[in-house]
């Protein structure tokens, strides 16, 4: 975020955004490292890498968060997509081993409204807060001609860095590994057309109690960011590689990092499909190979460990509040389908 005249240079009510300036401050403040140079209101953001790392690469990654966004202004709840929009992209550059460093975002809206704006903010200062990284800079934009009131769009980018020994390329997976799924929040921002198409068509229940847990918030429940415990297992064990479970679902997202020449093998009855994800099955009348390609169905992040490290692996991340359990095995491939569910 930034100060009035960069608010004033996108349009943007300069009262409205001098007061959102002022209430974000202490949020975004929170977020930064020791590598922050500077402070808020400079055209860019500023991070000094001298002497973190000896030969770094960099990660970058973008992403949205799709239309949970409509779920959420439908709900007037703005408070967590900002942790959505967090947890989408430093997960990404999470699976080749980096840490985020520093994150950015782009809210776009007709009409600036303060207490929106400050809870979105404040999502995504909360966000980086959960994933160690930095808030150092963005952009607010106010036009009433691409959004109509009530409405906005949101955008985030990191940047991340690791060792260039260390870089997760997939390489490592032979296979005999084993999957390990670690347990999702809920369908984090992924598959919302046809969630909302769902609850549309089932009457809009988003009162029904899940197992004491109302659908909205099972639907709004904030992306899980996995950044820190992840990062201490790639200290701690052998990590051959890592997967996001994003749009695609399992079936399409674990074997992008899987060199060629080898498979998956997913086990349909290890993976139990928590409340949400079966309400949605049902009302939805949707195949189980759909929901495979559409939702995480409950396990938001995968890692590729060998055989022996598993226990030690699901060990620690129990220990930081993570679930996990083995939901499939590396094979060698056959035929032109590498992913077998079964």
């Amino acid at each position: 975020m930034s100060d009035a005249l960069t608010y004033r240079a996108s349009g943007v009510d300069i009262d409205a955004g001098n007061a959102v300036v002022e209430r974000i401050k202490p949020l975004v403040k929170r977020t930064f490292r020791s590598e922050v140079m500077g402070g808020l209101g400079g055209f860019g953001g500023l991070f000094d890498l001298a002497g973190r790392y000896r030969e770094p690469v960099l990660v970058s990654g973008t992403d949205g968060v799709g239309t949970k966004l409509k779920l959420a202004q439908q709900l007037g709840r703005h408070d967590t997509i900002g942790i959505d929009l967090v947890g989408m992209c430093v997960n990404d550059v999470l699976v080749q081993g980096a840490e985020p460093l520093f994150f950015l975002d782009y809210f776009a809206t007709g009409k600036l409204d303060v207490e929106t704006t400050v809870a979105v903010v404040g999502g995504i200062a909360k966000g980086c807060e959960l994933a160690g990284c930095a808030l150092i800079g963005g952009e607010t934009a106010e036009m009433p001609d691409m959004y109509p009131p009530g409405e906005y769009d949101l955008a985030g980018f990191t940047v991340g860095a690791v060792e260039k020994s260390q870089l997760l390329s997939g390489e490592a997976i032979v296979a005999g590994d084993v999957i390990l799924g670690v347990a999702s929040s809920g369908p984090h921002s992924n598959g919302y057309s046809l969630v909302r198409k769902i609850v549309e068509r089932a009457g809009s229940p988003l009162d029904l109690d899940l197992g004491g847990v109302k659908l909205a918030d099972a639907l709004m429940a904030p992306t899980t960011i996995y950044v820190k415990p992840m990062l201490e297992l790639l200290k701690s064990q052998p990590v051959h590689g890592m997967a996001h479970i994003t749009g695609g679902g399992l079936k399409e997202n674990i074997i992008r990092v899987v060199p060629d020449g080898l498979g998956l093998a997913l086990h349909a009855d290890a993976i139990v499909l928590p409340p949400v994800f079966d309400w949605l099955m049902r009302e939805g009348k949707v195949a189980r190979e759909e929901m495979w390609r559409t939702f995480n169905c409950g396990v938001g992040f995968t890692v590729i460990v060998p055989r022996d490290a598993v226990d030690a692996a699901a060990a620690l991340l129990a220990r930081h509040g993570l679930a996990s359990s083995v939901i499939g095995e590396v094979v060698k491939a056959q035929g032109d389908e590498r992913v077998h569910i079964g």
